[in-house]
């Protein structure tokens, strides 16, 4: 007898062992037998086998061949979940029909976020029909209009039917396969429906009521809860697709983000309705200033992730933090002596452990994944959140209310107290004013016969002040003569005689004068404009300047003078102009810069100037009276 090489044998042994694995591991998948007691049943642990194919590209005839239909392995949770969202799952359930049996029955998904989900439902003969549906799928292409995925099971054989799912999601998604007769769908349908309505319609009154409360009372803590209610209400209703069934049936791709929005609304109202409710600025101020931060943060983020990388909303463990803070605010309140603080704290501890429980499950503890129950245990512990939560609103109302009733006790009694004051103060006042009044009469006797006296002597008075008042008219004349012949004598005299620059300057102290005295020099015949003859004018912008009402031409005092355009301050110009004209031009620039304070090439100058105008002007000088030095002033 030959004997094999050991490479041969080798072959044959692995060979062996892999037919012996396979072998066992296809009958490790228990089938599930339909038998007329069967009503429902979900498939867990060994009933689901599964494959992860990374790369998602492999074919259900690749699955079904043996190189691939050995690698499914049984699930180690009794909810199997999609833990990778770049990989797609492949499922297979084993059932065994019966014939006989004459109820009807289906499969149904229970996690209504799975986005792609491809049937692959034995027809017997080794056919299979290819069924599709998800909720990134329109609504109305589903076999039934229900908000979980339902796929008529076919009876028609004793044989065990082998079913391929293969599963795709951009969510961490529970693969909940259940087995139900359609009698027992109808009747749980319509059950689960009912208490939909129940926990929704309890939002919608919480939500009704409040708003009224705000509309009554303008509290923003009212409308903070408004908000935080509809929003926990349609994060709900996306998670649970009642959401996609009703209100936006046509809008696949809004449905795959919207628990993001309202979750994100859920964390922003939820901590500033406990800002609101529990007085934290007052309270807490640091606090309140952290509690702002969390929420610029979380807003940060959502726009992150709307924006940026849509796959990060998955990561809903991220409202443990603005929960976290919300239950510590609370807790830290209720220590500072805020007694409706205590159903707040009660009704954030039911949502803190609904919210552990889903994060547990979400890192995999899978015995706390025990179907039903606990996928609907957060919904559960919104409604006992939002039960205590009104409480504390109404402890609140209940703790002002009581506030507001002590306050009127003690305003009565302050009342009280005031009025036995008044009658008091009203008695002692009524006695001082009949003392009063007996003593105000004998004054008034007194003062009647004064007013005569002082009446008398008023009209002695008047006739005093007439005959002053017309006296002081006569000074008053006689002062305007002499003020007018005293100017009149200091003209004569600053005109005819040697003064110095300190006596000139009383007559002329400052540019106003000065000016005013080239204003009534220049026109005192009249005004007439230079460019067209006009004769009537309005004041200009520079002061006693005088502007055409015909052309707008401007004309300053200074205009077509010889004090035009120079920088020697205007009474000094004046004088030199008087000392030159005195002294028939034989004053000398140093004298007059000595005498003026001005440089005396500044003199020279201006000096040389009205030389060269007397010069031009010698014959009309001579025929000139004492005031002749002023027609040297105009062109």
């Amino acid at each position: 007898m030959a004997t094999l090489p050991l490479k041969t044998w080798s072959v044959i042994l692995i060979s062996f062992c892999i037919g012996i694995f396979s072998s066992w591991n296809s009958a490790a998948q228990e089938p599930v037998a339909i038998h007329e007691q069967l009503d429902q049943h979900i498939f867990s642990f060994g009933q689901v086998q599964m494959l992860e194919d990374r790369s998602g590209k492999l074919s259900f005839q690749q699955i079904r061949s043996g190189a691939f239909d050995q690698q499914f392995n049984p699930s180690s949770l009794s909810t199997p979940q999609t833990a990778r969202m770049e990989s797609t799952y492949w499922y297979k359930i084993r059932i065994k029909t019966n014939p006989a049996v004459e109820k009807n029955f289906l499969l149904e998904f229970f996690d209504q976020t799975i986005d792609h989900i491809t049937a692959y439902v034995p027809q017997g003969n080794g056919r299979y029909q290819v069924k599709q549906f998800g909720d990134s799928q329109l609504f109305s292409k589903r076999e039934l209009r229900h908000k979980n995925f339902e796929i008529p099971l076919v009876n028609h054989s004793t044989e065990v039917q082998t079913y391929y799912f293969q599963v795709r999601s951009s969510q961490i998604a529970d693969v909940i396969i259940v087995l139900r007769s359609v009698d027992w769908f109808i009747g749980y349908a319509l059950n689960e429906y009912f208490f939909f309505g129940i926990f929704y319609g309890m939002i919608l009154v919480f939500s009704f009521y409040n708003l009224i409360m705000f509309i009554a009372m303008r509290q923003r803590q009212y409308l903070y809860y408004v908000l935080y209610n509809l929003s926990v209400g349609l994060f709900e209703m996306s998670n649970d697709g009642i959401a996609y069934q009703y209100l936006w049936p046509a809008s696949p791709e809004w449905n795959q983000i919207a628990y993001a929005f309202f979750l994100c609304a859920t964390s922003i109202f939820a901590l500033l309705f406990t800002r609101s409710l529990l007085f934290v600025e007052a309270k807490a101020p640091k606090l309140n200033q952290f509690i702002l931060g969390v929420i610029a943060l979380r807003l940060a983020f959502f726009c992150y992730c709307l924006l940026f990388q849509q796959s990060l909303f998955n990561y809903k463990f991220i409202e443990f933090i603005p929960l976290s803070v919300a239950f510590f605010t609370g807790i830290y309140i209720y220590n500072k002596g805020y007694q409706p603080a205590r159903f707040f704290v009660l009704g954030y501890s039911f949502l803190f452990i609904g919210f552990i429980f889903k994060l547990l499950i979400m890192l995999g503890v899978a015995w706390l994944n025990f179907g039903v129950l606990s996928y609907y245990m957060l919904s559960f512990c919104f409604v006992m959140e939002m039960i205590f939560l009104s409480f504390a609103i109404g402890d609140k109302v209940g703790l002002l209310k009581k506030k507001k009733e002590k306050v009127q006790r003690l305003m009565i009694q302050q009342m009280a107290v005031n009025a036995k004051l008044k009658d008091t103060l009203n008695q002692e006042l009524e006695k001082q004013v009949d003392a009063r009044t007996r003593e105000v009469f004998h004054k008034s006797v007194i003062i009647e016969a004064k007013n005569t006296e002082l009446q008398e002597a008023i009209d002695l008075l008047k006739q005093q002040a007439e005959e002053i008042s017309r006296m002081n008219v006569l000074l008053e004349q006689d002062n305007q003569e002499l003020q007018t012949n005293v100017e009149k004598v200091s003209r004569d005299r600053v005109m005819s005689a040697d003064v110095d620059f300190e006596e000139f300057s009383r007559i002329y102290p400052d540019k106003e004068i000065c000016n005013q005295f080239l204003a009534e020099l220049k026109w005192r015949d009249g005004y007439a404009c230079r460019k067209c003859k006009n004769t009537h004018y309005y004041p200009g912008h520079i002061p006693l300047s005088r502007r055409c009402s015909k052309c707008a031409y401007e004309e300053s005092v200074t205009t077509y003078t010889i004090f035009h355009n120079t920088r020697i301050p205007i009474n000094k110009a004046f004088y030199m102009v008087f000392l030159l004209y005195t002294t028939k031009g034989k004053i000398s620039s140093h004298k007059l810069s000595e005498l003026l304070n001005i440089r005396q090439s500044t003199c020279w100058t201006y000096g040389s100037r009205i030389k060269l105008v007397m010069e031009e002007r010698k014959s009309k000088l001579k025929k000139a009276n004492k005031n002749g030095w002023s027609a040297l002033v105009l062109d």
